[in-house]
């Protein structure tokens, strides 16, 4: 399974703001610490925001803060979230699979893709920045000459 750059990049978003501290870095300076263009990392930090993971206040003093109930955010229910609730295959599309009516592979794929989430869920958005990779995400995201 691969995930969608949008979820990997709302996880990373997460996690960068999880070890910010009183900092509240800006979605601008997000997308250049993570090296991603800023119209994706807006869009991300939007659909973040409208979760109720991250709140984004604009102007003078403004930024980006992580939520409570963005720290403790099932890293399952984002990834869900991200990537939707669609089937692995899709057996119905545009020429549907001739196999739909008896195929066991779908529900093998499907339990595979809950098996997957099931793993997610019971970590959160904290527990990805206990050590070693909080200080890690502090030095990235500082990056040369921005201490």
């Amino acid at each position: 399974m691969r995930l969608l750059r949008s979820t990997d990049l709302a996880l990373r978003v997460l996690m960068r703001l999880a070890v910010a501290g009183d900092a509240s870095p800006t979605t601008r300076q997000v997308a250049e610490d993570m090296d991603v263009p800023y119209t994706h990392a807006a869009k991300v930090v939007a659909e973040l925001q409208h979760l109720g993971l991250v709140d984004a206040r604009r102007g003078r003093g403004g930024g980006l803060t992580l939520t409570e109930r963005g720290r403790s955010a099932s890293v399952g229910s984002v990834v869900r979230t991200f990537e939707g609730d669609g089937d692995v295959v899709d057996c119905e599309g545009a020429t549907p699979c001739p196999l739909h009516s008896a195929c066991r592979l779908r529900g093998a794929l499907r339990r595979a893709q809950e098996a997957f989430f099931a793993t997610l869920d019971p970590l959160t958005v904290q527990d990805m920045v206990a050590e070693p990779t909080g200080p890690l995400l502090l030095g990235i995201s500082r990056g040369p000459g921005r201490d």
